[in-house]
């Protein structure tokens, strides 16, 4: 027990320095303030930054960025919940890996409305990696410069098919600013096209003959046509109604015509549109020249009455026509053939032959008289 107090005291005046030395009071020795009474330190002592409210904020701003995508806004949200360390994961690796994802993705939606330059370009920047500063350079800057390029050669396009309003109007957008040359392929172009084609359709009514083209150019005219309108009527509508005026004018046209010529028409009535413009173009008149040459042919067989030794001689009491050539031939006010009207040479037979057996049937007449004449004398 004895050495058990010794060890105690020696301990107690062991630490009785170093608390009385810890103390502020005896640290600040008899003449400092009482606690509580303290002045204010020159520099006050800056708490540390709460990293996880930081980072909160960091996470908040990038899913509110315009190029931020839904599975960005997704992943951001997502981290802001499990805690600091997710959020710290978030800011430090997964927002570049899909910022990069974003960045490839928004580049491939530009494709589909692309031109040949653009086009290329985009393959070339999706081909060179996954380097972050490249793909938003392609982004922001080099799309639109590969665009204008595009837009440059589809304007000269325009320009060499063109009519005089598109021309005008493409050169002037050349000249301009690559929002011009935008502006003129979205609406411009077609206001042009408008005025031009409205120059077209005044040039087609003035040329063409046929009644229900003429009609429905009148009418559209005079009505408030879009562009669109005016370039489905020159491209699709107008083809439609000159074929409706083509068989107006076959049916008319083989109506009582020779048999070569009905043959044809039919024949392009019963084809495509293309056959029927050739047949108005080429077609009749190779047939009409068919019909005219049978016409002939027939015209220059016909056996002519008197030289197969028929109906030859001074009469020989049977009847017969007197001597010389009877044949008859049909003729028009002008002492020409009549024309046929389809029939072949028929009609011209058919005549001659009732024209010989009229005079045939006189001379019978008359020799009847003469013996009656006798008889009674």
């Amino acid at each position: 027990m004895k050495f058990s107090r010794i060890a105690a005291a020696v301990t107690t005046a062991a630490l009785a320095p170093a608390v009385l030395i810890a103390s502020p009071a005896f640290a600040a020795g008899p003449d400092a303030p009482a606690a509580g009474h303290q002045p204010a330190p020159t520099t006050p002592d800056q708490p540390a930054p709460d990293q996880a409210e930081e980072d909160r904020k960091t996470i908040l701003a990038i899913i509110a960025h315009p190029m931020a995508s839904e599975f960005m806004k997704e992943a951001g949200r997502k981290a802001i919940a499990d805690g600091p360390q997710a959020m710290r994961k978030f800011i430090e690796v997964d927002q570049h890996k899909i910022r990069i994802d974003d960045y490839r993705i928004a580049i491939l939606r530009l494709l589909p409305a692309a031109g040949p330059g653009l086009k290329e370009g985009i393959n070339k920047v999706l081909s060179s990696g996954d380097d972050i500063e490249k793909l938003r350079h392609f982004y922001d800057v080099t799309q639109h410069e590969l665009r204008d390029d595009d837009n440059k050669v589809e304007i000269s396009r325009l320009i060499g098919t063109g009519g005089p309003a598109v021309k005008e109007a493409g050169k002037k957008a050349l000249r301009g600013t690559p929002a011009d040359r935008a502006e003129f392929l979205k609406t411009g172009r077609f206001l042009a096209q408008a005025s031009d084609d409205l120059v077209e359709l005044a040039r087609i009514d003035e040329s063409w003959d046929g009644p229900i083209l003429s009609e429905a150019i009148s009418k559209l005219m005079n009505g408030s046509p879009t562009p669109a309108e005016l370039r489905h009527f020159l491209e699709v509508t107008q083809y439609e109604l000159r074929d409706q005026d083509n068989r107006v004018a076959i049916a008319k046209i083989i109506d009582g015509g020779g048999p070569e010529l009905v043959k044809a028409g039919r024949a392009a009535l019963a084809g495509t549109a293309a056959d029927r413009a050739e047949f108005l173009k080429t077609g009749q008149h190779e047939a009409r020249a068919k019909d005219q040459a049978a016409k002939d042919k027939a015209a220059k067989d016909k056996p002519t009455p008197g030289k197969d030794g028929q109906d030859q001689g001074n009469g020989s009491g049977t009847g017969a026509a007197p001597t010389g050539n009877t044949a008859t031939t049909a003729q028009g006010h002008n002492g020409a053939p009549l024309a046929t009207t389809g029939a072949g040479d028929n009609t011209t037979l058919i005549a001659g032959g009732a024209g010989t057996a009229l005079i045939a049937g006189a001379g019978l007449l008359l020799a009847a008289r003469m013996r009656r004449a006798g008889a009674e004398g």
